[in-house]
């Protein structure tokens, strides 16, 4: 029943999290918050350490919206900027 509460609200944070940003730091950190949230659910679900699954996640998804163009991926404006 908790890794369900924890899945659960791991979702809610990342329909916060829903934008890339046009900025390179933008769109770092919200990928690096949406991986870091997938990560958690990944590592929980699987049965691994959440933890451990956020860290990875969130260094790959920080990497890849850091790495990233606008063009590329575009969900809008950050939650931040709004």
């Amino acid at each position: 029943m908790k890794q369900y509460k924890t899945i659960t609200l791991a979702l809610l944070s990342l329909s916060l999290l829903a934008a890339c940003g046009s900025t390179k730091g933008d769109r770092a950190i919200s990928g690096g918050g949406i991986g870091a949230g997938v990560g958690a659910i990944t590592g929980a679900v699987v049965g691994g350490s959440p933890l451990a699954g956020a860290a990875i996640g969130g260094a790959v998804g920080a990497a890849a919206g850091g790495l990233t163009k606008e063009s590329d991926v575009d969900l809008g404006k950050p939650v931040w900027r709004k």
